[in-house]
């Protein structure tokens, strides 16, 4: 555990500034341009990128890519180092590509997701697209070298590189709104579009300047090398067709989560009532990920290459150990956030985004889908972590039917949701879709997987996850106790909001580290810990 403990930490670590700054810039931003069919409009454009980057490469490097690497580290002569050029070759000239065809099917491409925007929101999100399409490239390169380095050992720059990015867009948020740009997309500018877009890309290409750096100084030099075919694509292509099917089929679920959406957002603004559309969704699962992307992320990409390692060897025993202490230290976190983000998520909300051009009631709403976004964390958390057991047996294909699965509940739940709730509920109806896809999405990985492998120590982890939950709900209700009495004697505003986290999530985090060092949970005490050593020094 002390090995996967120290690697999480360090990419915890980066990843907790990485989100910050995000929070920040997503809280400008918000400010500068609202939460209603601009808003929506940024955050089509802004998402299509990453679609198309997961759908011909994201989705590969960590199910088919890592693991390849690491088998050629072991078998070439040179240590896999030309192996490594030609995989970033063949990456920057294809992405390279895409992101031409990209910028070229930009129309197309936002009709697919948005059509259902207003006809200003459609112009406004085709103009943004294709200013923010061509950072495919970088982004593409960016995470080729990111896994390069992850193979390494070499866990915190890409962790710590994504600050940068949010560094550039917030200064370009920040020159919005002095410039006093509008948040009315029937009056949006040329030049104010092409602020927002070009310097969205900007941090992109930042980003991936320092993982390029990175790179070289982990010892890594990149020669050109044009022999793709010996890089052994036809061979990542048969591993990675399952895992295509798998991104792609989960992009069919994306495309219908923000066809209902915004869909709905546009039929509540019609009917007067502004930010239910596909911007509360996005900054709520932003604020979802938060604790999934400091804690999760960061133990799945230390334990990847140690499981694959395990199962290459036929160590099966320590490959079952080796998940279950990965579960049991990412619950640790996730199942506190969990409750807390289900009672603190309108404040969380209000003091983020409750300026500007963002109305308290809008941020309150955005709360409420954080709010049902909460009861996801445990279960999307674990079934993440499920996906690489099957990773590291180089499956691919199981990981894309359970995806299947998953897609059809969710699109069954939220499309009935879309017909009988009011347009301003159904956002909230949607992360109730995404929450009960992967309640029954994780208990389906967890069945298959345990057959693969033998076992996942269920009772163990089952055990551990008791003694969690019961360390959590006293700190959820003193969370709850603190927000009762603050609406009972104040409005609800930023400064009240920043109060009521500081008291309830303080004293509620206070209660749960007391009684999970109480209950033994190994894991809290061993966080806890390595923090006070460190402080200590």
């Amino acid at each position: 555990m002390s090995r996967l403990l120290r690697a999480s930490a360090i990419m915890a670590a980066g990843t907790l500034v990485s989100r910050l700054t995000g929070f920040l810039r997503t809280a400008i931003l918000a400010s500068a341009i609202g939460v209603t069919i601009l808003g929506d409009a940024y955050n089509v454009a802004y998402t299509i990128p990453f679609v198309l980057f997961d759908l011909l490469i994201g989705g590969v490097l960590s199910s088919v890519i890592v693991p390849a690497i690491l088998r050629h580290h072991k078998q070439d002569a040179d240590g896999g180092r030309a192996y490594e050029q030609r995989l970033l070759t063949a990456a920057t000239l294809a992405l390279t590509l895409i992101a031409v065809a990209g910028v070229l099917l930009a129309r197309p491409l936002v009709l697919l997701y948005a059509d259902d925007l207003a006809p200003d929101g459609i112009d406004a999100a085709i103009t943004l697209a294709r200013l923010i399409l061509p950072q495919i490239a970088f982004f593409g390169v960016g995470a080729v070298a990111g896994a390069i380095l992850n193979t390494r050992d070499r866990f915190g720059a890409p962790m710590w590189a994504p600050v940068l990015n949010n560094v550039v867009v917030i200064g370009v948020g920040v020159a919005y709104l002095l410039r006093h740009g509008t948040h009315d997309v029937a009056k949006v500018t040329d030049g104010e579009l092409l602020l927002l877009g070009l310097g969205t890309t900007a941090g992109i290409v930042a980003q991936a300047i320092v993982l390029v750096i990175a790179l070289g100084r982990a010892g890594f030099r990149f020669r050109p090398r044009f022999d793709i075919w010996r890089a052994g694509l036809g061979e990542l292509s048969r591993l990675a067709v399952w895992t295509l099917t798998f991104v792609a089929i989960n992009q069919i679920g994306f495309v219908v989560t923000t066809r209902l959406a915004t869909g709905a957002g546009s039929a509540a603004f019609a009917d007067g009532i502004a930010g239910r559309g596909l911007t509360p969704y996005s900054y709520a699962f932003q604020l979802f990920q938060l604790p999934y992307g400091i804690i999760a992320v960061s133990v799945i990409t230390a334990m990847l290459p140690r499981l694959s390692v395990f199962v290459r060897d036929g160590e099966y025993d320590s490959a079952r150990g080796e998940f279950a202490s990965a579960v049991r230290m990412v619950s640790s976190v996730i199942v506190p956030a969990g409750l807390l983000l289900m009672v603190l998520g309108p404040s969380v909300t209000v003091l983020i985004f409750g300026r500007g051009a963002v109305s308290t009631e809008q941020a309150i709403y955005i709360g409420h889908v954080l709010q049902v976004f909460g009861l996801a964390l445990v279960p999307f958390s674990i079934f993440q972590l499920l996906l690489r057991v099957f990773y590291s047996f180089g499956d691919t294909r199981t990981p894309a039917l359970v995806a299947g699965v998953n897609v059809l509940i969710n699109a069954a739940i939220g499309i009935t949701l879309y017909v009988v709730l009011p347009p301003e509920l159904v956002v909230m109806g949607l992360a109730g879709a995404f929450t009960v896809t992967y309640v029954l999405g994780a208990a389906l990985a967890w069945l298959l997987a345990s057959r693969r492998i033998g076992g996942l120590s269920g009772r163990i982890v089952a055990g551990g996850l008791l003694r969690m939950y019961l360390a959590a709900i006293p700190a959820a209700l003193i969370a709850l106790l603190v927000l009762w009495g603050s609406v009972r004697v104040a409005d609800i505003t930023a400064l009240s909001s920043a109060a009521v986290l500081a008291v309830g999530g303080g004293l509620g985090g206070l209660v749960y580290l007391l009684v999970a060092h109480r209950l033994r949970i190994t894991e809290v005490s061993s966080i806890i810990g390595m923090v006070t050593r460190r402080v200590g020094r």
